[in-house]
């Protein structure tokens, strides 16, 4: 690869630059707008506008994402981000509108490269399905947004809390499959549909990922992996081509199921932040009656127990001395007016949560899974694809099991809101009789079957347990309700009481009816959120199994060891498929061996049978004249590089270039020319490929004032981002405008250089460069198809 000096270089107009606060590690261009994102080293995720790079927003590293960003993927759509934190383990899809985070889950193993796709096959039954409008928007109710003032991160509830937002259905995307691949260490490869939800965990590739693309029509999965035995040998980089055909041959029966997937693992996330905004509706203050209670217990002298002082209160209207001192100088008046308020506002919006919120996600949530059972019991078409109908059966029972419990917290607090009322009441009045001040008529006026309402609460509510001491710090269980909300394993403190229930004892001594498949099972001992685990554990393992059977169907088709990693060599790993042909794709790495510069690109086909799966389009050679520094396709054209001149000293002035591939496509026929031996790396082959000399012509341009180091770019858009060796600097350019202004003074520049005597390398001839290249046309090694 040789410059000619007889052509101005193209004019790659800059149109953003700046300089950044903290070292960016990451950069991605969105496929549909003309947006860049950025990680830099403070876990922060960024995104900037190509005009004068100017910022859109900044999502800041919290305890609930991580801080250390190591991978960047964008959906096709351009609507939505995803990153990937090391820290954590955590893959957090963002809003592209705003710096909220949509969805998140976690992975087993620190994500070193994501890659996200969408599939562009076409058939009748997938065109019918696309244009289909979804049943459950015709059969289900709209999920009702969650209250925002209970939400404390904005964060998490950020889709579930606009008025009348549709972010969900912005999450879920268009209905055309499309899916995000994870790569990570220790051979860690997972495919999302969607992003949300996993389809295939893929095993058997070895090393720690550092490139993947899964191919449009989903028959082929490159990835290119690190492999070292020992801390003390040299990493091998191979190229693996796996053989996704399963994914490919059920398409429409996989768009399905993951549609399902997807709107399944939304619910369980709205059930999950309805949940959270049930304990943030509940407040820490309804827990004042149950620990002013104990400490009265352990202060007080006498032997009488709460219950009968405060019997003795309401039967006689007389109090002790000790109960007087707790009601009127613990409690107050004022103190149990705000209390009985705060019960019947929490109680209030608990009981909403559950009916609007709970009970529709919940019922949504049976739908879906009553659906996805249904395709399970179509053999034909999903068992493959590792859909079990007992499994999905068995997650059905888990969701009619929390309905239950739902349910009976609605009755916990409904009965409760009536004894706190009737209780809080006949207190107040009690309470200001103590202190002598008026009673209102309306007040005071309390009838038989009143007193034996508070009579049977004291009665039911005021028991001292001892042995609750141990494990709450309290003696008392008169709240009932945070109970079913807290997050934790252990049985309720005060279980309903089943006793004198019909149904109860009628299935409890029927033996066949109590064990029939169609009764949910009931778990009065436990809370609300076990119960709510216990269902998102049965449906996260009934679908599991499709992407257990799916990763194991992957195979592997082809393997190549590219080369060994060691201090001298320099390496960009990327891999791309063809945007018109959606079976062929590209293997680009780098090396940087000695003073020589050598770019690789393979060219493989889906069909491994095909001779083109084994060819080499194209392996460009920089001796001395340039070392390339970072490349990566511009479209399948084009690969754009960053170079550094070699023949300076220091300050050695950077160049962006286009190197075109159409120069060095070759007829399928001649690719007898180079056969590869597979027992030997790449590189160690690379001097049999046959080799000529091209010039960059115009296509390159000296990046003034800059130590570039690494590109992003966008061959849709047009653009590139080239960021300096400091990870500070950043330049943007539209790569195919033409400034005439730019062009003048470039040729100015270079005619002053001529005339001051600058280097030999820019102002020579083509047949002169050659000996200051040190190698003749005829030595210097080329591309090849």
């Amino acid at each position: 690869i040789l410059r000619n000096p007889s052509c101005v270089s193209s004019i790659f107009l800059t149109v953003g630059e700046k300089q950044l606060p903290q070292e960016v590690v990451f950069m991605a261009w969105s496929p549909k707008r003309d947006l860049i994102a950025l990680a830099n080293r403070a876990g922060e995720v960024l995104l900037h506008r190509l005009a004068n790079f100017q910022r859109v927003w900044s999502l800041p590293p919290n305890e609930n994402t991580g801080k250390e960003v190591t991978a960047l993927a964008w959906r096709p759509d351009g609507k939505i981000l995803a990153f990937g934190l090391t820290d954590t383990k955590r893959i957090i899809l963002c809003d592209v509108e705003k710096p909220e985070s949509l969805h998140s889950f976690s992975v087993d193993s620190s994500i070193t490269y994501m890659h996200w796709m969408e599939v562009t096959e076409e058939s009748s039954v997938l065109t019918s399905f696309y244009n289909a409008e979804d049943e459950s928007n015709l059969l289900l109710p709209k999920l009702p947004a969650l209250p925002k003032n209970y939400i404390k991160t904005n964060h998490v509830f950020y889709i579930f809390s606009e008025e009348k937002s549709d972010e969900i259905m912005k999450l879920l995307g268009d209905v055309r499959l499309n899916a995000l691949v994870l790569g990570g260490s220790s051979g860690f490869i997972e495919i999302y549909a969607y992003g949300m939800f996993k389809i295939a965990t893929v095993t058997g590739v070895a090393g720690s990922c550092r490139g993947l693309c899964l191919s449009s029509d989903l028959k082929s999965l490159s990835v290119i992996t690190e492999i070292q035995d020992s801390s003390d040998s040299e990493a091998e980089i191979t190229y693996f081509q796996l053989d996704t055909s399963l994914l490919s041959s059920y398409l429409p029966e996989v768009t399905r199921m993951a549609r399902k997937f997807t709107h399944i693992s939304t619910l369980l996330q709205y059930i999950k932040l309805s949940l959270t905004c049930m304990c943030e509706a509940w407040e820490e203050i309804l827990m004042q009656m149950d620990s002013r209670l104990t400490k009265f217990v352990q202060e007080k002298n006498t032997t009488t127990s709460v219950q009968d002082e405060f019997m003795q209160l309401l039967l006689w209207g007389k109090a002790s001395l000790e109960l007087q001192a707790l009601l009127m100088n613990q409690l107050t008046v004022k103190g149990l007016k705000k209390l009985g308020q705060s019960i019947e506002s929490s109680y209030s919006s608990i009981q909403k949560l559950v009916i609007s919120h709970l009970q529709s996600g919940s019922e949504a949530l049976l739908y879906h899974l009553s659906e996805l059972k249904g395709m399970a019991l179509w053999k034909q078409k999903y068992e493959s694809l590792g859909l079990d109908a007992s499994g999905i059966e068995e997650a059905i029972t888990a969701v009619g099991s929390f309905i239950l419990k739902a349910n009976e917290l609605l009755q916990v607090i409904d009965s409760s809101m009536k004894n706190f009322k009737a209780f809080f009441r006949w207190l107040y009045v009690a309470m200001l009789r103590m202190s002598e001040d008026h009673v209102l008529p309306e007040l005071n006026k309390m009838t038989q079957k009143d007193i034996t309402f508070v009579a049977d609460f004291l009665t039911e509510h005021f028991n001292e347990a001892p042995e609750l001491y141990n494990r709450k710090g309290k003696y008392f269980n008169v709240e009932r309700v945070g109970q079913y909300l807290k997050d934790e394993d252990d049985d309720l403190v005060s279980p309903p009481n089943t006793e004198g229930n019909q149904w109860f004892n009628f299935l409890k001594n029927s033996t066949h009816l109590k064990e029939s498949p169609l009764l949910f099972p009931y778990y009065p001992e436990k809370s609300l959120h076990f119960v709510k685990k216990q269902m998102e554990g049965v449906i996260d393992q009934c679908l599991q199994k499709p992407a257990d059977v799916i990763g194991k169907s992957v195979r592997q088709a082809f393997c190549m060891s590219l080369y060994k990693t060691s201090q001298r060599y320099f390496s960009t790993l990327f891999v791309k498929w063809n945007d018109k042909a959606s079976n062929i794709h590209y293997v680009l790495f780098t090396i940087l061996e000695s003073s020589i510069s050598k770019i690789y690109i393979l060219r493989r086909h889906t069909d491994t049978s095909r001779s083109v799966s084994n060819g080499i389009l194209a392996l460009f050679y920089f001796y001395r004249c340039y070392s390339c520094l970072d490349a990566h396709f511009y479209d399948d054209e084009t690969v754009t590089v960053v170079l550094k001149e070699s023949v300076e000293q220091e300050g050695k002035e950077r160049i962006l270039a286009q190197l075109p591939l159409s120069s060095v496509y070759t007829d399928e026929d001649q690719e007898g020319e180079f056969i590869w031996d597979s027992t030997k790396r790449l590189e160690e082959q690379s001097g049999e490929i046959p080799t000529r000399t091209i010039f960059l012509e115009n296509q390159w341009r000296v990046l003034e004032n800059m130590k570039a180091q690494y590109v992003a770019v966008n061959g849709i858009r047009k653009v590139s981002c080239v960021l300096s060796s400091n990870l500070r600097h950043v330049r943007v350019f539209e790569m195919d405008v033409e400034d005439d202004g730019e062009v003048e003074e470039e040729e100015e520049e270079e005619i002053t250089q001529t005339a001051a005597g600058e280097p030999e390398e820019l102002n020579q001839s083509a047949d002169n460069q050659e000996s200051v290249c040190g190698a003749s046309a005829e030595e210097l090694p080329d591309e090849r198809l």
